[in-house]
């Protein structure tokens, strides 16, 4: 088994050249990056840093922020209250999909869909949105650790094409999930997905959810530890829109993807993963992530529900070395 560093470093060699996929059409500003970035990052719960690619290079974090906002407003609003607004059960459906909040139990189903996020947005406190939004960026700042910004163009994008969300939030209006001012609602959901990332910065966020609410690089208290546990937990179970069981299935980590081409996965007490590649297949995921995290649990055993390969009677380990690097 090789080790780390060389096994991302090949990893990005073996799949860079990959160009399957699309960027986003939907959001008209995400088809302006360039398809051809691609990074590769893994920090340890010490702050150990692994990294390959374009890791510097900047897009917006789309659906993968609603992973920080719900974790916001379970600190908010206590599990219970979220519970009687926002489900926790997967939907095997697009994440956009308007058929199952009507036809079901009027509540979101989990907050890793765009109903669910929505209603989570709904639910973080401050007296005006104002307020909401610069709590919401101190919060991405405590996990990042630096200063975060929205991109005014991508914001005003999906606040323009954002027509489906807006039917979304009109139902949760209906149904008494979230209150009047939906216009208001909207636009701090739309500004959560607008917030600017780096895949360092994700990977950073995964170790930190990975070290119990711990910045690992700064130590910084970025969630109160209990609320890791409900966050890891939907992201196990809805983090991935409808590839999210066979996701369980192969790769068997905690994660959530978004639109513009980054996924994060958390290994708990031990690390964070995050890969960009803006290339997405129909469901919404990064195709080269998805090959890259599928790699990485295959080598490393990083499935939460793997044995010990010596103890497995159906895997050949005569030419491997089942250790551990992460």
């Amino acid at each position: 088994m090789p080790d780390l560093p060389e096994f991302i470093q090949y990893l990005y060699e073996e799949y860079r050249s990959l160009d399957s996929g699309s960027l986003a059409s939907y959001i008209p500003e995400l088809t302006k990056v360039n398809p051809n970035w691609f990074a590769i990052s893994i920090i340890t719960k010490e702050g150990e840093v692994f990294e390959v690619g374009d890791i510097s290079e900047n897009f917006t974090i789309q659906s993968i922020s609603k992973v920080f906002v719900f974790g916001m407003a379970l600190e908010d609003c206590g599990r219970q209250i979220l519970l009687e607004k926002i489900g926790v059960e997967p939907t095997g459906d697009p994440f956009n999909s308007v058929i199952r909040l009507d036809e079901n139990s009027k509540r979101p189903d989990n907050p890793m869909v765009n109903a669910g996020a929505i209603a989570t947005a709904g639910l973080i406190k401050g007296s005006n949105p104002t307020d909401k939004l610069n709590r919401m960026l101190d919060m991405f700042r405590r996990y990042i650790g630096h200063d975060v910004y929205i991109d005014a163009p991508v914001f005003m994008s999906e606040r323009a094409t954002g027509h489906r969300n807006r039917a979304l939030a009109n139902l949760l209006l209906n149904f008494g999930i979230i209150d009047r001012n939906i216009e208001e609602i909207l636009d701090l959901y739309f500004q959560q997905c607008s917030i600017v990332v780096n895949c360092h910065d994700l990977a950073v966020m995964a170790a930190t959810l990975a070290n119990r609410g711990i910045n690992p690089i700064n130590q910084d208290k970025a969630i109160e530890p209990c609320y890791v546990r409900d966050i890891l937990s939907v992201m196990y179970t809805c983090g991935m829109y409808n590839y999210a069981g066979e996701w369980a299935y192969k790769v068997g980590i905690p994660a959530k993807s978004g639109v513009s081409g980054g996924i994060i996965a958390v290994i708990p007490d031990r690390a964070g993963i995050a890969v960009y590649s803006p290339l997405i297949d129909h469901r919404g995921n990064s195709i080269r992530g998805i090959k890259v995290f599928e790699a990485l649990s295959e080598e490393f055993q990083l499935h939460l529900l793997d044995f010990p390969l010596e103890q497995c009677p159906f895997l050949d380990i005569s030419h491997r070395d089942p250790i551990r690097r992460l």
